[in-house]
C-alpha cells in the first residue's frame, strides 16, 4: 500500500518496513495479502526504546542477564504501576520471566496444587496449550457469544471449583474479548477464589492497553488478593517488543515470591539482557509514547464501527474496551469459517476463532493496530469476501 502516514510520536510501518521488522506477521503472508491476525502493530518501536537499545548495544550488551528480582526493572514496573493504575508494587516482588506463556507455566509448575486449571473460553491460544502441556486438566468456561457482555458466570466457575478445581487462569484485561474486568467483577472471583482455596494467575499484559472508558484494575490490587494471586505481565504488547523475551511475575506475598526465586535456574533463565533494557526503559520513558498509542487504537476501534456498519453491516461485535484486537462474530453471514473465506478469495489474513474455543463457528479475530488505510482496505475485503 506504498507510505502511509503518522500521528505524532506514532509512526505507522511502509508495507516494506513492516515486512522487515515484523518477519512472522508480514512474512507469513503472501505479497499482496493484508496481514491482521498476529498480536503485533504495525508500529515503530517508540523512541526511548530504540535509544536504550541503540546504547546497549554500542556498549556490547550481549551477556547473560543478572538473576535477580527487583533491581532496575522492579522498580521500573512499580513506578510505571503507581502512575497508571494507582497500584503500589514492592519492586523486589517482581521478577523476571522470559515471555508470559513461560511465566504461567512456572506458576503451575511451581506454585498451583494438582487439580484441573479453570480458563474462561474463548482464550488465547497459548493457554489453551500451556495448561496440558503443564500436566493439568484443561475445565473450559465458556462466554455466552450471543451474551450482551463478557461477564464471567460466578455460578458456573463456583460449581468447578466445588468439583475439584484447584486454580483460574484469568486474562485481564480479556483477550480475544476486549473485555476489561471491573472492580466488581474481580471482587467476585476473589470471593469464590478464597471460598475454595483456589489459585488465581491473573495474566495482564494488555493492561496498559485499556482505552478510554475503562480502567484497568490490577488484580493483585485487591484486599485478600495477596496470598493466592500473582500477575503475569510484559510491556511487550504495549511497547510493541515481543522478539526481546522479557516478561514480569509480580507477586503480594513475600513467601511466594521466595517460593519463585528459588526455584533451579533450569526453570527459568532466559529472559534477554536486551529484553530488561527495552523494559525498563518502556516503563519508566515511554507514558508518552503510550498515551499517543491508546489514543490513535481509540480512532481505530471507531474507525471499525463505522467501516462494519458501512461494509458489514451483519457483524457484531462487543464494545472493544482494551487491546487492540476485535472479536467480531459473522455467524450473520452465513460461514463457519469466515477467516478462510478473508484469506481467499479476500486476500486478508485473520484469526481464526477455532484457535481461541475448540468447535465455536463464524467468528474471527482482527488486528487494528494499523493506519487507518489499511484498516479501511482490510475490512473493505472482508466486505467483498463475504457479502
Amino acid at each position: 500500500m506504498g507510505q502511509v502516514t503518522s500521528t505524532g510520536l506514532i509512526r505507522d510501518f511502509t508495507d516494506d518496513e513492516a515486512r522487515r521488522a515484523l518477519p512472522l506477521k508480514w512474512g507469513a503472508v503472501e505479497p499482496g495479502v493484508l496481514p491482521a491476525w498476529v498480536a503485533e502493530m504495525d508500529y515503530a518501536v517508540a523512541e526511548p526504546i530504540e535509544a536504550a537499545l541503540r546504547r546497549a548495544i554500542d556498549e556490547g550488551a550481549f551477556g547473560y542477564p543478572p538473576f535477580e528480582n527487583g533491581a532496575e526493572l522492579g522498580e521500573a514496573y512499580s513506578g510505571f504501576s503507581q502512575r497508571h493504575f494507582g497500584h503500589t508494587v514492592d519492586p523486589d516482588q517482581v521478577l523476571p520471566v522470559v515471555d508470559v506463556t513461560a511465566g504461567v507455566r512456572l506458576v503451575l509448575d511451581v506454585l498451583c496444587d494438582p487439580g484441573p486449571v479453570v480458563l474462561p473460553t474463548p482464550a488465547y491460544h497459548p493457554q489453551l496449550q500451556v495448561v496440558p502441556v503443564a500436566g493439568r486438566e484443561l475445565w473450559e468456561l465458556p462466554v455466552d457469544p450471543d451474551a450482551p457482555t463478557a461477564e464471567l458466570d460466578l455460578d458456573r466457575l463456583d460449581a468447578l471449583f466445588a468439583a475439584g478445581a484447584r486454580t483460574l487462569l484469568l486474562t485481564h484485561p480479556h483477550n480475544p474479548l476486549g473485555h476489561v474486568y471491573g472492580r466488581a467483577e474481580l471482587e467476585g472471583i476473589r470471593d469464590v477464589a478464597l471460598r475454595h482455596g483456589a489459585r488465581v494467575i491473573s495474566d495482564e499484559i494488555h493492561g496498559p492497553l485499556v482505552l478510554p472508558g475503562a480502567t484497568h484494575v490490577p488484580y493483585l490490587s485487591l484486599e485478600g488478593t495477596a496470598e493466592h494471586g500473582i500477575a503475569v505481565l510484559a510491556a511487550s504488547k504495549a511497547f510493541n517488543t515481543a522478539g526481546l523475551r522479557c516478561a514480569q511475575l509480580v507477586t503480594a506475598d513475600p513467601s511466594t515470591r521466595d517460593v519463585l526465586r528459588d526455584v533451579p535456574m533450569v526453570r527459568n533463565d532466559s529472559w534477554s539482557i536486551l529484553g530488561v533494557v527495552a523494559s525498563v526503559a518502556a516503563y519508566a520513558e515511554g507514558d508518552a509514547w503510550l498515551a499517543a498509542l491508546v489514543d490513535r487504537l481509540d480512532g481505530q476501534r471507531q474507525l471499525l464501527a463505522s467501516l462494519l456498519a458501512e461494509h458489514l453491516p451483519k457483524a457484531r461485535m462487543r464494545p472493544l474496551a482494551a487491546t487492540y484486537l476485535a472479536w467480531i462474530d459473522l455467524r450473520g453471514y452465513g460461514h463457519d469459517d469466515p477467516a478462510a473465506l478473508a484469506l481467499d478469495p479476500g486476500r486478508v489474513r485473520l484469526e481464526n476463532c477455532r484457535r481461541y474455543q475448540p468447535g465455536l463457528t463464524g467468528h474471527v479475530r482482527l488486528n487494528i493496530a494499523t493506519s487507518p488505510e489499511r484498516l479501511t482496505e482490510i475490512v473493505r475485503r472482508l466486505g467483498v469476501a463475504l457479502g
